[in-house]
């Protein structure tokens, strides 16, 4: 096992790790027994912590690289936070949660933990998430337990329905096999994808099986390092109704160009602030 760390010096800005891989941006990060916080990056197992703006790290390689492009580590946070709009409920998010960064994740788990997420909680998610990979993820070894990456999609598209349903996916069982089976078919290329357009690319993933255009936008913005998707969840819309009521449209795609100009030059990022700060409780101080 290697150790090491990665001081505030080797990244701008403030980090909050706990706000970052807990948010709800990605269900790929799990907290171990002793309080670290645990992923896999094909065969490569990183755990972290963090304290005063230091990061440690434990690994069998060294994960600075991954660490750097997963937890958002190179982007200028005091940059992309000064310009954030000057929305009570903005700027109320923001002193909340100063540290907040995007992930960026890989695709793939990415795109099948959002289509396990409609009407779901959190930590169910999470559990679903946790299911797949034990009974379908690639083994490694680690200080002596059995550590499971997430299965490639030949390995899901394989699944049958009633094996997923029995690991607790419900009506997304068929989602997942079926989006497997168009990425191990060819029928849809991610690599295609990141090069469009914003709006194209999200149009170009609802031709996945259970993706509609907010699965989409997480996808976009939490997996393929897009800016602006504003995904419109229950706690977006509710931000819309009480705070940017002009931005509600007659369709998702034009309250996304309307909520995405009011939230300034990194739409993204600031509805990640926002999301956090609603889904936590915040927003009785701006009414």
């Amino acid at each position: 096992m290697e150790r090491g760390h990665l001081s505030a010096s080797e990244f701008r800005g403030p980090f909050d790790l706990e706000t970052t891989v807990t948010s709800g941006q990605t269900f790929l990060w799990r907290e171990t027994e002793d309080g670290w916080y645990r992923t896999v990056d094909g065969d490569t197992i990183i755990e972290v912590t963090e304290s005063d703006g230091v990061i440690d790290w434990r690994s069998n390689a060294d994960p600075t690289e991954v660490l750097n492009r997963r937890l958002g580590l190179s982007a200028d946070l005091p940059q992309i936070l000064e310009a954030f709009p000057s929305e009570p409920v903005v700027q109320a998010a923001k002193e909340r949660y100063a540290g907040l960064r995007i992930v960026t994740e890989p695709v793939w788990p990415t795109l099948i933990s959002f289509i396990l997420s409609a009407q779901m909680r959190i930590d169910r998610i999470h559990e679903m998430v946790t299911a797949l990979r034990k009974s379908y993820g690639p083994a490694i070894e680690w200080q002596g337990r059995t550590v499971y990456g997430f299965p490639q999609p030949e390995t899901l598209a394989a699944a049958t329905e009633a094996e997923l349903r029995e690991l607790g996916l419900g009506y997304r069982a068929p989602y997942v096999t079926e989006t497997a089976e168009l990425l191990r078919d060819g029928a849809v290329d991610l690599k295609a994808v990141r090069s469009m357009e914003y709006e194209a690319a999200r149009e170009a993933l609802t031709e996945f099986v259970g993706v509609g255009p907010k699965v989409a936008d997480c996808v976009l913005l939490f997996g393929m390092d897009f800016d602006e998707p504003v995904p419109l969840d229950t706690w977006i819309q509710t931000a819309i109704e009480e705070y940017f009521p002009e931005a509600a449209g007659d369709s998702y795609a034009e309250t996304s160009r309307a909520i995405r100009d009011r939230l300034g030059p990194r739409p993204g990022y600031a509805q990640t602030y926002v999301f956090t700060h609603l889904r936590t409780g915040g927003g009785e101080q701006e009414e």
